[in-house]
């Protein structure tokens, strides 16, 4: 199932269809143009929206699409084209491993935040599976207890005992079917409506980034086994800051509300 129609979901009214174009048109020409030419990925997130919803933004082109939480992504992507890639961009449950590896296109889990969550990815995935499944260091750069993730690596706390540095390692020599693709945060929403001065999360993953670059080839990793060209992928940046994002650097942003508008819980109206 990799055409544009999907028998198993309804089609979302016309009036709906170009509302989502409209969105997604804007977003897609806001970050083509603050990046510069730069290659970039936008990730739709759905999450609380329905399936018609994502099957009308891929019917206009979008192919990146992500969930928060595991059972919607499972439903979703057992209802619509087999192309889109998926990216979990939730709390990463170890017990949900199993469920999430088990989805054949999904493309990316953008919060992995320790060995057990990686050995569990990493065992759980079909030997079947063309390519290793992308995995993204979870960081908490704002250091809200709220918010999951590793702490950051700055030049003063970039040691090789670290809990990123040993979660790094691992993936990168003890997960083949894994791929260490970057590091995401979320940052605190303080620094996200700060307008008028750099966002200390971006420049913290930044930092991290590269301290934690410096570390694996000074281990001497192979470059093909982690990252993109010998460059770790930063995913930061959402609705309300993914320009600032951009601006500092980012590869990835997750925008949902600037898409599909607010979210509503399941069962709100």
């Amino acid at each position: 199932m990799s055409s544009i129609e999907s028998t198993a979901v309804p089609a979302t009214s016309a009036e709906r269809s170009q509302d989502l174009l409209y969105s997604l048109t804007e977003i897609k020409s806001r970050v083509q143009q603050t990046a510069g030419g730069r290659d970039v990925t936008l990730v739709a997130v759905s999450k609380y929206k329905p399936s018609s919803d994502v099957l009308a933004c891929y019917n206009h082109g979008q192919r990146d699409f992500g969930e928060n939480y595991v059972q919607e992504l499972v439903d979703k992507a057992a209802q619509l084209p087999t192309d889109i890639r998926w990216h979990f961009i939730g709390t990463l449950q170890s017990n949900k491993a199993k469920i999430l590896a088990a989805i054949p296109n999904l493309y990316a889990v953008q919060t992995v935040a320790s060995v057990k969550a990686a050995s569990g990815l990493d065992k759980a995935l079909s030997n079947d599976r063309t390519a290793p499944l992308n995995v993204l260091i979870q960081v908490n750069t704002s250091g809200e207890d709220a918010k999951s993730g590793l702490s950051p690596l700055t030049p003063s706390t970039a040691s090789e005992d670290a809990q990123l540095v040993t979660l790094a390692r691992y993936i990168v020599t003890s997960c083949p079917r894994l791929r260490l693709q970057g590091l995401m945060t979320i940052g605190s929403v303080s620094e996200s409506l700060a307008k008028d001065k750099p966002n200390h999360d971006f420049e913290t993953l930044k930092e991290t980034r590269d301290s934690l670059e410096r570390i694996l080839r000074n281990d001497r990793m192979v470059p093909a086994t982690w990252g993109e060209d010998g460059k770790l992928l930063l995913s930061m940046g959402m609705s309300s800051d993914f320009e600032a994002a951009l601006s500092a650097g980012s590869d990835i942003v997750r925008v949902g509300t600037g898409i599909f508008g607010e979210r509503h819980k399941k069962g709100e109206s």
